[in-house]
């Protein structure tokens, strides 16, 4: 037996459950767009440095293994080269 006010109450449930699901899509379309985002970054990064695939690759694995030294910093030149090409 259900009175007006639990099917009430179930109502504002199923809403909040819609709302939530709708929530949860925006932020995973959102964490897809920044992680699009960011890739497209380290390529022209990467392209700006013009590093070949076996070199990157190279890179890569000496960073995985902890075999590379800290990373020098990105000369103005560079941070400006990788701001143009983000903007495209």
């Amino acid at each position: 037996m259900t009175t007006p006010k639990i099917e009430k109450v179930k109502a504002e449930i199923e809403k909040a459950k819609a709302r939530i699901a709708e929530s949860q899509a925006r932020l995973r379309a959102l964490e897809r767009q920044k992680t699009e985002l960011e890739n497209e970054r380290i390529v022209a990064l990467v392209r700006s440095e013009r590093v070949g695939d076996a070199d990157l690759a190279d890179l890569m694995r000496s960073f995985k293994d902890g075999r590379a030294a800290k990373a020098p910093a990105l000369k103005d030149t560079e941070l400006g080269e990788a701001r143009d090409a983000e903007a495209e």
